[in-house]
């Protein structure tokens, strides 16, 4: 009885280049950090969380504990009082409204605006590109502080002062903003989601909100949270545009602890009071803001 033949085995496939080139990489690998890169990840969040839980910790004691050496580095009792204080001393519930409009509107602005902009900038042929492209970004490199004097002869002229409007509208666009926009959707917008939109009879409106919107809102979000962030903590141009009877929060902090020795546990309470809505607007978007930085970086 003759016995079966086993049958030959099929030969391999042949590997793609991309993949050879990607297992000699590396890529696809989970890296794992050893102790030493988690000690000095440990070292990085103790240092960058111990300036906020200072305040916290000025804010609940009294003038009289800070000054003891060495200082408590536990919170006190005191901290409601000294919020109590603050109300007393400054209108924080006014500072508190008018930077989260202010704060708001800017960032509404600069984000619309500059992500218009930047499409502009990124995918659209016109002439002078360049040229208007370098000019915004040179702005850049011109110190704010050289244009408050004129700025502030507008806005007097236009009778702002001491207005709101005064302080938003000079921040609604910002050459970092554009620069920024116009990197990202370089890097993200494929030119055939744009030309077969136009295929399809989209107008440059369409194709912005369509289109752009979508595929640029992890830049947006990351700079619009920049863009918050810059605005809240703004003294220099709201301090000269404003009066204390309209203060935002960085202008009402300055009328805090005054005295013949300056009260510094109620400026951390005004401080503590004035990060709060940071940090609140950092804890609901900070998900999407680190996801669309990684989006951004695996897409560059």
């Amino acid at each position: 009885m003759t016995a079966l033949a086993t049958p030959p085995a099929p030969a391999p496939a042949p590997e793609r280049p991309a993949a050879r080139a990607r297992r000699r990489s590396g890529a696809g690998r989970t890296m794992r950090g050893g102790r030493l890169a988690y000690a000095i990840l440990v070292v990085a969040v103790l240092v960058s969380a111990f300036p906020f839980y200072w305040t916290l910790v000025a804010a609940s004691r009294s003038n009289a504990d800070l000054a003891k050496v060495p200082p408590s580095l536990l919170p006190g009792p005191h901290l409601m009082e000294n919020f109590e204080k603050v109300t007393e001393e400054a209108d924080i519930g006014t500072a508190l409204l008018n930077s989260l409009v202010v704060s708001g509107s800017i960032t509404v602005g600069t984000v619309l605006c500059c992500t218009l902009a930047g499409f502009a900038f990124a995918k659209l042929r016109f002439r002078g590109r360049g040229a208007l492209l370098a000019v915004t970004v040179g702005t850049m490199m011109i110190p704010p502080q050289l244009g408050v004097i004129p700025l502030f002869m507008l806005i007097a002229e236009l009778q702002w002062v001491n207005q709101l409007q005064a302080v938003i509208l000079p921040g609604l666009v910002s050459a970092f903003g554009v620069f920024f926009m116009r990197q990202y959707l370089v890097q993200s917008l494929p030119d055939e989601l744009i030309e077969a939109a136009r295929v399809d009879g989209a107008s440059s409106a369409r194709i912005f909100w369509s289109i752009v919107v979508p595929v640029a809102r992890p830049g947006m979000a990351v700079l619009g949270l920049l863009t918050f962030m810059a605005a809240w903590n703004d003294f220099f141009w709201p301090i000269v545009a404003l009066s204390s009877s309209e203060p935002t929060v960085q202008v009402a902090l300055r009328q805090l602890g005054g005295g013949y020795v300056d009260d510094q546990s109620v400026i951390m309470a005004g401080t503590l009071l004035g990060t709060l809505p940071v940090l609140l607007v950092f804890g609901l978007l900070g998900r999407q803001i680190v996801g669309g930085i990684m989006q951004g970086a695996v897409k560059g």
